[in-house]
């Protein structure tokens, strides 16, 4: 096998793994292929090499699946000639098992599936991965190892993935709708629209670091600041009043469904 890494599809998340395997391996022992051909451009600069789909499937050691989940039979079926079989495919659709991509590809094939999030993208994201048993440990490591630029990288039992990337995968849009939200109170009050923002955005990060760094609660966090009587208490009975919490849980259920539907 002529390259490391290959990847079919590099849309907007399979863009994001691409530049996140870039940073520990060299642009030469990587190969993608897109319909798109600004894609492999983008690309091409770092030593990636542009193949065609059958050409990337059969020169790469390591094979990230970038398409969407409801492309994965009529992919799968143009490759049956391609895939040899000690690639690794690492699949990233929504929703496909690893039963199921077995049943597209072969039985004897090796599968890592990987749910991975968009803050991926600036080294602060989460992903999940699971893998068949015919993926050896050493190989596991190499795709653990070059995805660790990302953020956490994290085993999961594969019946436990679809409700962890309900959270992990979709929550990122869910936390930007509350960023916008906040934002939007501040102009309200009276600020900038940058600085809003960027007040908004900070205040979420540093929330978000002092639940992983203190080991605390967010409950109990929360409550350090509700002083008795003060302004915070009020401006969170205004969101429980919103149904926020509920909301959010709600929208947390409702990726959940959907992802079991695109079975």
């Amino acid at each position: 096998m002529g390259y490391k890494f290959g990847f079919i599809g590099i849309g907007n998340m399979g863009g994001i793994i691409l530049d996140t395997v870039l940073k520990t391996a060299s642009g030469g022992e990587i190969c993608a292929c897109d319909s798109d051909k600004a894609k492999t451009d983008r690309v091409a600069p770092f030593g990636v090499t542009a193949l065609d789909i059958k050409e990337a499937a059969a020169g790469s050691k390591y094979l990230f699946m970038g398409v969407k989940p409801q492309s994965f039979g009529a992919v799968f079926k143009e490759l049956e000639s391609s895939l040899k079989g000690d690639t690794v495919i690492v699949s990233m659709a929504a929703g496909k098992d690893i039963a199921s991509i077995e049943a597209l590809c072969g039985n004897d094939k090796k599968i890592i599936r990987i749910m991975p999030n968009t803050a991926a993208a600036v080294g602060k994201g989460v992903i999940l991965y699971c893998a068949n048993s015919r993926v050896s440990e050493e190989e596991l490591k190499t795709v653990v190892a070059a995805l660790s630029p990302a953020g956490l990288v994290d085993e999961i039992e594969e019946n436990k993935i679809d409700a962890a990337a309900a959270l992990s995968g979709c929550g990122p849009a869910f936390v930007d709708l509350f960023i916008e939200a906040l934002a939007d109170g501040g102009v309200a009050c009276g600020l900038t629209r940058e600085k809003a923002l960027l007040y908004a955005a900070k205040t979420v990060e540093g929330a978000a670091k002092t639940v992983t760094v203190t080991g605390k609660s967010p409950a109990e966090l929360k409550d350090m600041v509700c002083s008795p009587g003060g302004t915070t208490i009020q401006g969170v009975r205004a969101l429980e009043k919103g149904k926020f919490r509920s909301s959010a849980m709600e929208a947390v259920i409702a990726a959940y469904n959907k992802t079991k539907d695109l079975k």
